[in-house]
């Protein structure tokens, strides 16, 4: 029953706001996923460093599983984030990463305390 109300909460909030923003707008912005210059280096990391979190995420959410190790990569991701982040130096992308630096930065230290302590 917890999925089935998990899976019309996200189809309800999605396409409401979807239909609010526009169903052709978000057709050109998706899209762009396909346009060889959209994948320039910034974007490329941006990609990486979104993945890598949903990899962190998505097993804590739906299993109770943490995968410590893949801390490790959202540290590179959100560091790297931050640093070729001069084209989309947005404060919230600057504070969030940071905010997850400090966050893996817990996991990992806890982690390897746990295994060399």
């Amino acid at each position: 029953m917890i999925e089935l109300l998990t899976v019309v909460t996200f189809l309800s909030i999605t396409i409401t706001t979807y239909h609010h923003v526009g169903w052709s707008n978000l057709h050109q912005c998706y899209s762009q996923w396909f346009a060889v210059d959209y994948w320039t280096n910034y974007n490329i990391v941006e990609a990486v460093s979104w993945m890598a979190k949903a990899a962190v995420i998505l097993p804590a959410l739906i299993w109770g599983k943490e995968i410590w190790w893949l801390h490790i990569i959202t540290l590179m991701t959100s560091v790297s984030l931050i640093w070729v982040s001069e084209r989309k130096l947005l404060p919230t992308l600057v504070a969030f990463n940071t905010l997850w630096i400090g966050i893996s930065s817990i996991v990992v230290v806890r982690n390897l305390y746990s295994i060399f302590g």
